[in-house]
């Protein structure tokens, strides 16, 4: 997919893609948005030391690093699935602000996520594990035990633009592979969105979402039969 390099308000990058009419992250500020989203209500309220992370969506990485940078804060290992069909250009990658704008020090480690080998597991820090995988979220194998995820990041395209990505059966499937106490968060806050995540078997609660955003989901895999919350 052809990619155009945007800045979005709080002066980070994003990618936009002139043939989706989409972009990767939010305008109103893409490291503002997957920090409340994936880190705030996500990774800071999973309470393991050691975290298999499951995200759906590869795309600029930014998810990724900023978990990485959150696992050397928090002192937790991290073992970070991330599934992603079209991966962007190492080169697009390279031209992305994201450590400029969050750590210029790890500059470094962020390159390290697209260069690191996909279909096998690369140490990326002395806390944090990564395996990029070049799949469709339909094809998920069945996780056996010990390798069943804590934490979901959901980040697929939007339901208008992806929908074949938000359908009941992705959603079962994420709910057999997560272990009780699983967390999964996603920027989409859509009614379907939440009553499939319901149906799944998740407690799904909205949360106030970020700027330029009124809500956002997070649903949780409870050790007993899950109760929705409206």
């Amino acid at each position: 997919m052809r990619t155009i390099i945007e800045t979005t308000d709080d002066g980070s990058h994003t990618l936009y893609v002139p043939e989706m009419d989409e972009h990767y992250h939010s305008t109103h500020g893409a490291v503002q948005e997957s920090m409340h989203v994936y880190i705030d209500a996500g990774l800071r309220h999973c309470n393991k030391a050691e975290i298999n992370l499951l995200e759906i969506g590869f795309g600029t990485g930014l998810n990724a690093f900023l978990a990485l940078l959150e696992a050397e804060k928090l002192q937790k290992k991290i073992h970070y699935t991330t599934l992603e069909l079209y991966p962007v250009s190492v080169s697009n990658a390279a031209s992305l602000n994201f450590s400029e704008i969050i750590d210029p020090t790890q500059r470094v480690s962020f390159e390290k996520l697209h260069t690191a080998a996909w279909e096998e597991w690369v140490q990326i820090s002395p806390l944090f594990w990564l395996k990029k995988m070049k799949m469709d979220l339909r094809d998920l194998p069945v996780t056996p035990p010990e390798e069943k995820v804590d934490l979901i990041f959901y980040d697929a395209f939007a339901p208008e633009k992806q929908p074949e990505m938000w359908r009941q059966e992705i959603f079962n499937g994420l709910f057999s592979c997560s272990r009780d106490n699983a967390i999964l968060t996603t920027y989409c806050a859509k009614g379907a969105v939440r009553r499939m995540l319901q149906s799944a078997g998740f407690t799904v609660e909205r949360l106030p979402g970020p700027p330029g955003k009124r809500e956002i989901l997070r649903a949780r895999k409870d050790v007993h039969d899950s109760v929705s919350t409206r």
